[in-house]
């Protein structure tokens, strides 16, 4: 059975607290993983920058922010997400837009780099995606992932457990009023592939120049990679 109805409405009902509780989930450090991301992308010119599983636009308005001759595209599924990102960045000349990720609705060869972030936990089929991502991809283009991965299993990794398997879904409770979304979100972190094992799913793919780092205690991975 395919995650994507299931997942578009739970993004559609979490949509008015999102940001709210990626902050207090990663204890304000999720925006300089996204400033890292848009670094990792690079600077596209005046060329096109398309951001998927756009969300409420945090990484679609600082590609803006930061490279203000280029064109951004923000994409995503939930429509409601959508709608958040439009209200917070309007004064940004960004075009928001509704697309499936597995069926990418462009061209191929048109970006200067894709960006996407909390999408292939969401989906059925990782190499699907990117095989589409690399599609779209200009030769030379740039793909960055931001996304949660398996803590490794050493000292910490019982205090991370619970906190993903008790503290995240409380605070979606005590925050969003939806604890079964943030259940999913955190169990959808346990069953994900490893860094190393996205990494090569990135190859399969076709990119070239993997790379990848972690961060908050390992939970956060952030790959990178180059279309030939």
């Amino acid at each position: 059975m395919s995650k994507g109805p299931g997942v578009q409405k739970m993004f559609d009902a979490i949509a008015p607290n999102y940001d709210l509780m990626n902050r207090v989930m990663t204890m304000g450090q999720d925006q300089g993983w996204r400033r890292f991301v848009v670094a990792q992308a690079g600077d596209p010119g005046n060329g096109w920058a398309l951001d998927l599983a756009t969300g409420t636009g945090d990484i679609a308005s600082l590609m803006a922010h930061s490279h203000p001759s280029g064109h951004v595209i923000g994409a995503d599924f939930s429509l409601n997400m959508l709608q958040e990102a439009q209200k917070r960045f309007q004064k940004q000349s960004i075009a928001w837009q509704a697309c499936d990720a597995n069926h990418l609705p462009y061209g191929d060869n048109n970006f200067e780099s894709v960006t996407f972030g909390y999408l292939l936990r969401n989906v059925d089929n990782s190499l699907q995606v990117l095989r589409e991502v690399y599609r779209v991809l200009k030769p030379g283009g740039r793909v960055v992932c931001l996304d949660t991965t398996p803590p490794q299993k050493n000292f910490l990794y019982p205090f991370i457990r619970f906190y993903f398997r008790f503290g995240i879904p409380f605070l979606g409770r005590l925050i969003a009023s939806d604890e079964a979304a943030y259940a999913y979100l955190t169990g959808s972190t346990m069953d994900f592939h490893t860094a190393e094992e996205l990494a090569a799913i990135f190859t399969e793919a076709g990119f070239v120049e993997v790379d990848y780092r972690k961060f908050m205690m390992g939970t956060i991975g952030v790959h990178w990679g180059r279309k030939r």
